[in-house]
């Protein structure tokens, strides 16, 4: 089952989106703002459905914190502005789709539909993805499984398991974790990485890592 986020100030429209989408087996959040959205970038999401026009803020600022924390996940832009500058922009910015107001709900449905049929349905079957102990990690999607059971991690919580995955059995202090994952604008304390590891651990508990006291983790995967 595919995850899908919908953005759509239009109370009305956002639920007749939402209800055609569910129809078809997806499992569908949705919101009706640009702030209320933003928790939902750390979130499993395969595919994002932004309306440009929001109550506070525009649907651009949004694509872009996507494609920036997630570039492989495909973006179809929504806009009532018909001049076409917005599905420029959007295609420049990196979405993937564009569908311009008003539109049938079946077609967005379709687009929808196609559109996940190119980003994961014809994947090469290992081509995406890794091995990390019993875990099978795809790096197109981003996502975890164990079991075929769908191991539900925050984005620097997967980010912290690739950067293990592509560093095994060398040990890596918390400054290289910290740097690699949030970036070397981030001012807070190293010890997020310890959390972060924490909850690894409760999520993932057959990953191993090792704790190098002192100075940081090691995964012996």
């Amino acid at each position: 089952m595919y995850n899908i986020c919908l953005i759509e100030d239009e109370k009305d429209l956002n639920n007749i989106l939402k209800l055609y989408l569910s129809k078809e087996g997806f499992n569908v959040t949705s919101y009706l703002n640009l702030t209320d959205t933003k928790k939902a970038l750390d979130e499993n999401i395969d595919l994002w459905i932004v309306d440009i026009m929001l109550p506070d803020g525009n649907g651009f600022e949004l694509l872009k914190e996507i494609k920036h924390k997630h570039k492989c996940i495909p973006v179809i832009i929504i806009s009532a502005r018909g001049d076409g500058l917005d599905k420029v922009l959007g295609l420049e910015m990196g979405c993937d789709d564009y569908i311009a107001k008003p539109f049938l709900p079946e077609e967005l449905v379709l687009r929808t539909k196609k559109l996940l049929e190119r980003f994961y349905e014809f994947d090469k079957p290992d081509k995406y993805t890794v091995k990390a102990g019993p875990y099978s990690i795809n790096l197109k999607r981003r996502l975890v499984t164990y079991n075929n059971e769908i191991v539900n991690l925050t984005s620097h919580e997967y980010d912290i398991v690739l950067y293990f995955i592509n560093n095994k059995f060398i040990a890596l202090s918390r400054d290289k974790i910290l740097n690699n994952v949030w970036g070397d604008n981030y001012f807070g304390s190293d010890r997020v990485v310890d959390s972060h590891i924490k909850r690894i651990r409760k999520k993932m508990p057959l990953l191993n890592i090792e704790t190098i006291y002192g100075y940081g983790y090691r995964c012996n995967l």
